[in-house]
C-alpha cells in the first residue's frame, strides 16, 4: 500500500500535540521532535535506536545542524549517498518512506 497525502497530513497534523504519538519508532519521533523545533530530543530519539531507519535520520539531523562530516558518516552507517536536496524535501521523503514501512503510525 502506498502511502497517502493525507497519512502524511495526519503526522503533520500530530505536530500541534505537546507530545509525540504512542507507538512511534525512534526514527519517527525524532522527525516529530526535530519538525517540532527539538534538535536535541531529535538526537537522542535517534541515538537510543541502532536501525538503518535512525542511522538516516541521524544523517538529517546532523545534516541540519551543519555537521557535514558527521552526517556523512550516518549516510554511510544507513547505507544511502548524503542528501543534497533541501532539508525540507528530505524531511518529507524520509518521513514518508518510514510511514509506508510502518502502517500502525499511518493514521497517528
Amino acid at each position: 500500500m502506498n502511502i497517502t497525502a493525507s497519512q502524511i497530513q495526519a503526522f503533520r497534523s500530530s505536530l500541534k500535540n505537546a507530545e509525540a504519538p504512542p507507538g512511534l519508532g525512534c526514527a519517527l519521533k525524532g522527525l516529530w521532535h526535530d519538525a517540532n523545533g527539538d534538535w536535541d530530543a531529535a538526537h537522542r530519539a535517534v541515538q537510543s535506536g541502532n536501525s538503518e531507519d535512525d542511522a538516516w535520520v541521524h544523517a538529517y539531523l546532523h545534516r541540519k545542524e551543519g555537521d557535514i562530516e558527521n552526517a556523512k558518516h550516518w549516510y554511510r552507517r544507513c547505507n544511502r549517498p548524503p542528501a543534497t536536496e533541501s532539508l525540507e524535501n528530505e524531511w518529507t521523503a524520509i518521513t514518508m518512506a518510514l510511514l509506508e514501512k510502518d502502517p500502525d503510525v499511518r493514521s497517528t
